[in-house]
């Protein structure tokens, strides 16, 4: 039987208890896209009260789809959503972002709120000086497996951040999944290239197994059937077993077997390398996007 993984205070699947906010009044999330859907969901399924959050959303169906699903209060302009708020999540592109924190400059002035961004890219650098107030600012990159409560979020905060906006940025992003402290922000393009962009690598990983399963004769539902829960029960041997993925690699890896065979050719193709220069590559556009929009 797989034994649970202790979580650390840096690493660890949320509960209910964490994902109420430390002594919250109100949210403001500028933005109400897929990402902050899941956040707001996540959080009203903690405990937190729909009352204490707003979203600005231009869209109206959108606006309209979460005051239906969740009860929070939504408007159309992010001045409106923002006034009071404790905490503004910042969920918008990058390429709007600089407006949006123009837009919200005297706003956050006055209430002096904790500003998390989850654009990815932008720095904390950037998001002070277009605030042009020096906000306690927490940078997030989450991934979309938030969607599902099963999310991966790096986090970094600067110096005007107490510990206590810190456990709020952590409720708020722990909500939908698991966080992880970086402590140098020139990472934070690493985080985005292995977990921000990585569901999308696994993704391509499933495809291929169900076509090269197709290849070979299987019927297309059962491939797909058997990579994908194949896939599932490795990720939960990963979180509940404990071992490194070297231990259960080759816990699986008979001398001379079929799975040997496989990770031959795997080698052959020089995977790791194909790897290692996919997650370079997601990590230089992640420097390009900060210096295309500062």
């Amino acid at each position: 039987m797989l034994a649970p993984l202790d979580p650390t205070p840096s690493l660890r699947m949320p509960t209910p208890a964490d994902s109420r906010l430390p002594n919250p009044r109100s949210i403001a999330f500028i933005g109400g896209g897929n990402m902050a859907r899941s956040l707001i969901g996540a959080l009203i399924r903690g405990g937190a009260r729909a009352g204490s959050i707003a979203v600005a959303e231009p869209n109206a169906e959108l606006r309209d789809a979460l005051a239906r699903d969740f009860g929070v209060a939504v408007h159309d302009a992010a001045r409106t959503a923002a006034q009071g708020a404790d905490v503004l999540v910042l969920a918008v592109k990058p390429q709007v972002l600089k407006t949006v924190c123009t837009d919200l400059a005297k706003v956050a002035a006055a209430s002096r709120p904790l500003v998390i961004s989850i654009a990815a890219g932008i720095r904390i650098e950037q998001l002070r000086a277009w605030f042009d107030t020096d906000l306690p600012i927490v940078r997030a990159m989450p991934n979309t497996p938030a969607l599902i409560g099963a999310g991966a979020t790096g986090l970094i905060a600067n110096d005007s951040t107490s510990a206590e906006q810190r456990a709020q940025a952590e409720a708020i992003l722990g909500a939908a999944g698991r966080t992880v402290w970086i402590e140098r922000e020139e990472l934070m393009d690493t985080v985005t290239a292995l977990s921000g962009s990585g569901p999308a690598y696994f993704f391509l990983l499933v495809e291929a197994l169900e076509e090269a399963a197709v290849a070979q004769g299987l019927p297309r539902e059962a491939a797909r059937a058997l990579a994908t829960q194949t896939c599932l029960g490795a990720g939960r041997m990963l979180v509940e077993d404990g071992e490194s993925p070297a231990r259960l690699r080759e816990r699986v890896t008979s001398p001379g077997g079929t799975t040997a065979a496989a990770l031959d050719a795997f080698a052959a193709g020089d995977l790791r390398g194909l790897v290692a220069a996919a997650v370079d590559a997601a990590t230089r556009r992640g420097r390009e996007l900060s210096e295309q929009y500062s």
